[in-house]
This record gives C-alpha cells, sequence and structure tokens, in this order.
C-alpha cells in the first residue's frame, strides 16, 4: 500500500485539518465529537431550517465538501467506510438548529440509517423537530453487503443542493423535507469499477478484478454489483449504465435532467468527459435535455478507478434549487446565470 499518510488511525482526523486549513472562510472543524460545520461568518440566521449529512469517509468532496451557504450546515464524517455514531450526528444537529427544526439527508446504509433514527430520537428530546430524507438512487441491486434495499450513492449530492437552495431562501421544515424527497424521488444512479480501492486500515485492495474485468453496479464502498463483465470501449460501458438509469426513472422525450458523471476517485478527467459525450449523445437521442451537466469527482470511492451516472428530472422547481447560489468547497455557484 502507498499512500500519502502518517498514521492509518488519524487519516480521516488529518485531512479534515487541512481542510479547514485551507478553507477557513467557508468550514470549521471540531473534534470530540468530529464534526464539519459552516464557518463562524456564514452560520445562517434564526428561523432559516437546517440542514445535515454524513457517513463514512472516503468518499470526497461528499459530504464535507458540500458544506456552506446554499448546501449544508454540517456534515458527519464516519471512520472510512463506516457510518458516524449518534453523538457527532447530534452535535451536528445541535450546530444546525436555528429553531426551525433540521433535516437529515441519509443515505441508504443500515448503519447510517440506524445512526441518524437514534439522532433524530435524541434531538426531540431536546425540542429539536427533525425530518430525515432517504436517498437510495443505486439501481444496480436491490439489496447489498451494507444495506437493505437500494443503496445511496453520487444522487446524494444533487438531494443535499435541492434541499440547501430551499432551506436556505427560508422555505419551512415541511417544505424542505419535502422538496428534497421529491429530488430523491426522481433521481437514479448506477456505476462501475475498473479496479478496486485500499482502506488504508485494511492494508490491502477490498476486491479482485481480473486483467479484462469490470465490476458493473458497484457500490462506493466496493460492494459487488450486479455483475462482472469484460472490459469493453468507454460507449459501451456507458450504454449499460445509461439504460438501466434512464430505464429507472422511466424518462420521456421532452422531459429536462441533471446529468451527473461521476469519477470514483482515479479515473482521469478526459475519461469521464468521454463517458459524458456519450451520456449527452444517448440524452439527445431521448429528446431530453440536460440543463445543467456535472462532471468531475462528486462521490469517490478513495482511488478507485471507475465512474458512475446519475440522472435527476427536473420540473421548473427542482431546476430553480439546483441553480440557485452556493459557496462550498466543491460546488459554488454565485448566481443562477454562472
Amino acid at each position: 500500500m502507498k499512500k500519502l499518510i502518517n498514521d492509518a488511525e488519524q487519516v480521516v482526523v488529518e485531512s479534515l485539518e487541512g481542510l479547514a486549513l485551507a478553507h477557513p472562510d467557508i468550514i470549521e472543524t471540531h473534534q470530540e465529537p468530529l464534526i464539519v460545520t459552516r464557518s463562524a461568518g456564514t452560520v445562517k440566521e434564526r428561523g432559516r431550517v437546517g440542514l445535515i449529512s454524513g457517513g463514512g469517509s472516503g468518499h470526497e468532496p461528499l459530504h464535507a465538501g458540500f458544506v456552506g451557504r446554499g448546501m449544508l450546515d454540517a456534515a458527519v464524517p464516519g471512520p472510512v467506510f463506516t457510518s458516524p455514531t449518534p453523538d457527532p450526528i447530534m452535535a451536528a444537529t445541535s450546530f444546525a438548529d436555528q429553531g426551525a427544526g433540521v433535516v437529515y439527508i441519509v443515505k441508504n446504509y443500515t448503519g447510517d440509517v440506524l445512526n441518524f433514527d437514534t439522532a433524530a430520537e435524541l434531538a426531540e428530546m431536546e425540542d429539536i423537530e427533525v425530518e430525515q430524507v432517504l436517498v437510495d438512487d443505486d439501481v444496480a441491486v436491490e439489496d447489498s453487503t451494507f444495506t437493505a434495499g437500494r443503496r445511496g450513492v453520487a444522487g446524494t449530492v444533487l438531494v443535499e443542493k435541492v434541499a440547501g437552495a430551499s432551506a436556505e431562501r427560508g422555505d419551512d421544515l415541511q417544505t424542505v423535507a419535502r422538496l428534497a424527497r421529491t429530488a430523491a424521488k426522481n433521481v437514479r444512479s448506477m456505476g462501475v469499477a475498473l479496479s478496486a480501492c485500499t482502506v488504508p486500515h485494511v492494508g490491502k485492495p477490498s476486491f479482485e478484478l481480473g486483467e479484462n474485468e469490470v465490476e458493473c453496479g458497484v457500490g462506493i464502498h466496493g460492494e459487488p454489483g450486479c455483475e462482472r463483465i469484460p472490459m469493453a470501449s468507454a460507449d459501451e460501458i456507458t450504454d449499460i449504465l445509461f439504460d438501466r438509469v434512464a430505464q429507472d426513472l422511466g424518462l420521456r422525450a421532452g422531459e429536462s435532467v441533471v446529468a451527473l458523471v461521476n469519477g470514483m476517485g482515479g479515473t482521469p478527467s478526459s475519461e469521464l468527459y468521454i463517458v459524458y459525450r456519450r451520456v449527452a449523445q444517448r440524452l439527445a437521442e431521448l429528446g431530453v435535455e440536460d440543463i445543467r451537466p456535472m462532471v468531475g469527482n462528486y462521490v469517490t470511492s478513495l482511488e478507485m478507478r471507475g465512474v458512475s451516472v446519475t440522472l435527476m428530472r427536473l420540473d421548473e422547481e427542482l431546476a430553480e434549487l439546483i441553480d440557485a447560489p452556493a459557496h462550498t468547497i466543491a460546488w459554488t455557484r454565485d448566481s443562477a446565470s454562472s
């Protein structure tokens, strides 16, 4: 294992220290319990709905990279590929609460669901009203190593953006939660791995692939997908992902989407744009407009080589929220026209 780390047990803490030092105008990190929050000058005023998310680390920039104006108030990073416990979730809840309640955006993994549930019960005891929104956008498999039902993957970022814009403009708790659920209902994703990743404290690849194999439908922790297939061209692999996502979403001519081509951490930008090129071709063939193309690393799996394709159906309100201003480390829009 060759990684630029000091201590395998301190990777998350030291990485977040560096993140905060590099972006002090956007975020702060807090120890014991470990959470990431908006910096002091960007905290919402009283009466605004709070928004938090979290999960195991190793998927950077998710979630800490999306803390800031127009998106999350706080993020709760667990150890690599391991859910955070209820205590830091509750600490993030207390920070985010400005008297109007807090929305949790939760990826559908068993540990995340259980621990956010427990934190919501603790918040209720502190008279903080919580609404939870579950993201389960992965169409590859119904059940997997870490979860019952579909996994929450790259579509989580789009749900966070919609909810964050809603909360930032002053919507009430039920409205923010409703819009986040609408976004979650209308987003689908699927990924493929060309190689495995190595969890620092494990020290070896999480799975093995043959020289000419790819894992189709892989999870963001390296969980098994729906099948292993021979390596093929970029267009052929993209078509597999696109077909499953578009069919499950039920896309029709005349609709609009956000198309997100997400790198898993070890895929060059040049290859991601080759994948997006094919996604754009397929959308045009369907008569579907991509109003906000997104290409890059948003929800990674350490250094895994691979890609996922996400499509989110848009109506007028969702489009407005996606295009609303935001200022975070990994997603910044100064205005709806930029």
